[in-house]
């Protein structure tokens, strides 16, 4: 028997992996999740029917996210991640000795359950000290801290469903203020291929830039996500992603990685003109 698992991108594109096997499945609280077998992209998650990560390229999406905002504010110790049950964000953070504690507020306490037994080598994180998991919505959460936090991470699931409120006005403002005075915020952006999606972008886009001064995007390519090409903000209360950033100090941490490096880092915010005209109009002039 032929087995495929197809996610509908557009009404007129789809993407389809052929699988071995579906691992597991179950129901929970807030959403769908399974997990199954691929020849080439090996085990993957899936959250309500979305691709949200696979063996093979999960590593790209989890360097851009961590190692960008740990590379310029390079006296980071106190880090939120809101979302990110797979635990592939923190997994990279924890590679860092100077960091103290990574707070991860995720809604969904079966994700990471199901990760730690399934996504070993994504979830791993979850046996560091240092990573300590909040199971509540990521928006009350962030709403009852200030000036905590170094860098918050936002790696949530698409602009609906359970990751819906993570991208209002008031989930970023109240990310502004649980910051430190030099905090950071990355967030994932969506990709600005698809008309759909890239009016996600333009929306998510508009209601940061409200709220910080200092906004900026970057760019990486994730292979099984719609498109290929995929998007992070980065905004800060302080900070610059380049004029900030030294390719020296990080290189001299020693960190492996597979996909970020500082030329990449660097040459990442170097957007396609199709990209800066999609955001121009609704971000500031830095």
């Amino acid at each position: 028997m032929d087995l495929w698992f197809s996610e509908k991108h557009t009404p007129n594109v789809k993407f389809s992996i052929r699988v071995d096997k579906q691992i597991f499945t179950l129901q929970s609280e807030f959403q769908r999740i399974d997990i199954f077998e691929s020849p080439d992209f090996g085990r993957f998650l899936i959250l309500d029917g979305f691709m949200m990560l696979t063996e093979k390229d999960e590593f790209i999406y989890h360097e851009m996210m961590a190692h960008v905002p740990m590379a310029v504010h390079r006296e980071a110790r106190n880090i939120l991640i809101v979302g990110g049950g797979d635990g592939g964000v923190a997994r990279e953070l924890t590679k860092y000795s100077r960091v103290e504690k990574i707070d991860l507020a995720e809604i969904d306490e079966d994700v990471v359950d199901v990760c730690r037994k399934y996504l070993p080598q994504t979830a791993c994180a979850f046996d560091d000290s240092r990573v300590r998991p909040y199971f509540e919505d990521g928006l009350r959460y962030v709403r009852q801290h200030e000036n905590e936090y170094d860098i918050i991470i936002v790696d949530s699931t698409d602009p609906f469903g359970p990751g819906e409120g993570l991208f209002t006005k008031e989930f970023y403002g109240n990310c502004f203020k649980a910051l430190k005075p030099d905090g950071i915020m990355v967030n994932q952006h969506e990709s600005p291929f698809y008309a759909e999606d890239a009016l996600s972008v333009q929306r998510a886009h508009k209601r940061i830039v409200e709220s910080f001064d200092m906004s900026m995007v970057y760019q990486a390519h994730i292979p099984t996500y719609p498109s290929g090409h995929w998007l992070f903000g980065f905004s800060s209360r302080k900070y610059h992603p380049i004029r900030d950033f030294c390719a020296a100090d990080w290189k001299k941490l020693g960190i492996k990685t597979r996909y970020y490096n500082t030329q990449l880092h660097v040459g990442a915010f170097a957007l396609p003109n199709y990209v800066e005209d999609l955001l121009k109009n609704v971000e500031k002039v830095q």
